[in-house]
């Protein structure tokens, strides 16, 4: 769509911004422009057609004209009804997806673990674990969170049980012995 340098991309931004809008979504069964407008798009030639239908069938008859837009209105709440019971099959099936990948973890008191660092810097570490030092698991709650002290200076927080792993005994590498791909 767009030239090699990758210039000319904002003019067709609203052609591109069109065909997402009106094009089917499968977690809401139905398009974006659908749920908005209550119909479904037409291109301007199908449109001139329409309203030439519309003038011949209502007639401008003011009556017919209240009843089809009180009927529209029912419709719309169809509409986003069933876009909301779309939206929530769609999540429960992603939901189950996931969970089903998920292994449980179960940790006890004494244990050594790794915390997982989601706020590792990219740039200048990019191959340095993302998995910190081992902590000590000081105490496990019921709801999934744990307690967990430092090992050099003993201090205590909780972190969800999810970001930890067991720490299977291996000497955690230092910074010393990351390789980078310069050094190579």
């Amino acid at each position: 769509m767009v030239n090699l340098r990758r210039t000319d991309w904002s003019p067709k931004l609203d052609e591109t911004l069109w065909v997402y809008r009106t094009s089917f979504k499968t977690h809401l069964g139905m398009s974006p422009f659908k749920l908005v407008y209550e119909k479904a798009c037409h291109l301007p030639i199908e449109l001139e057609h329409k309203a030439y239908w519309a003038i011949k069938r209502l007639n401008f008859n003011a009556r017919l004209v209240g009843e089809q837009r009180l009927f529209e209105l029912n419709e719309m709440e169809k509409f986003k009804a069933q876009a909301y019971e779309n939206t929530k099959l769609y999540k429960e099936n992603t939901k189950k997806w996931h969970d089903q990948n998920l292994i449980p973890q179960h940790f006890h008191v004494g244990q050594h673990v790794l915390l997982y660092n989601s706020r590792l810097k990219f740039f200048p570490e990019k191959l340095k674990s993302r998995w910190s030092e081992p902590f000590e698991v000081h105490h496990v709650y019921h709801h999934g969170a744990v307690d967990i002290k430092n090992v050099d200076d003993r201090t205590i927080f909780m972190v969800n049980g999810e970001r930890l792993k067991i720490y299977n005994g291996a000497p955690p590498l230092s910074d010393k012995s990351v390789l980078y791909l310069h050094d190579v």
